[in-house]
């Protein structure tokens, strides 16, 4: 069961983490609570799945990456596993991830993020990749993004966690 507390830790974790050397402290004083407190709180949180991940958004582009391509290849089933294990590998690869085909219309089922300082540099890394990972074979699009996004963890619906919670 959650309390009010791990909803408000929750509610203040969609807004993130400071930039600071301890910022369980300073959630851990908005909270009233100590810093401890608030990582075991966050441990129990996901243990229970209601935190299914915890990481770092980069704005890349603030550091100098202003090219991004998303390259989707169309790989046989029985290999897609293999191949995005060897993909995501890759230094330069941000993402690798697997997802259904949508008929004849959209084929591919293995995605990857590319992120580089301008396209030529991209498209050198995506041909050292297909290269690399016996790529070459399979159809593939490269779509370069034109717009970037706001970029941001996830947003729960505090009343919904609890409802899920009394489920579990």
């Amino acid at each position: 069961m959650i309390d009010s507390i791990d909803r408000q830790l929750i509610v203040v974790l969609q807004d993130g983490l400071a930039t600071v050397s301890r910022p369980y402290v300073l959630i851990g004083q908005q909270l009233d609570i100590s810093e401890d407190e608030v990582i075991v709180r966050l441990t129990r949180l996901k243990q229970l799945g209601l935190i299914k991940r915890f990481g770092v958004i980069v704005n890349h582009r603030k550091l100098g990456y202003r090219s991004n391509a998303m390259v989707v290849f169309d790989v046989p089933n029985y290999l897609v596993e293999q191949i995005a294990g060897h993909v995501s590998k890759f230094s330069f690869v941000n993402l690798c991830y697997l997802r259904p085909r949508q008929g004849k219309q959209w084929p591919y089922n293995l995605y990857c993020m590319i992120h580089g300082k301008n396209r030529e540099k991209v498209l050198k890394q995506l041909e050292y990749l297909t290269e690399s990972c016996g790529l070459l074979q399979f159809n593939r699009e490269v779509l370069f993004s034109k717009k970037c996004f706001k970029q941001r963890g996830a947003l729960y619906k505090v009343a919904a966690i609890q409802k899920n919670v009394m489920q579990l």
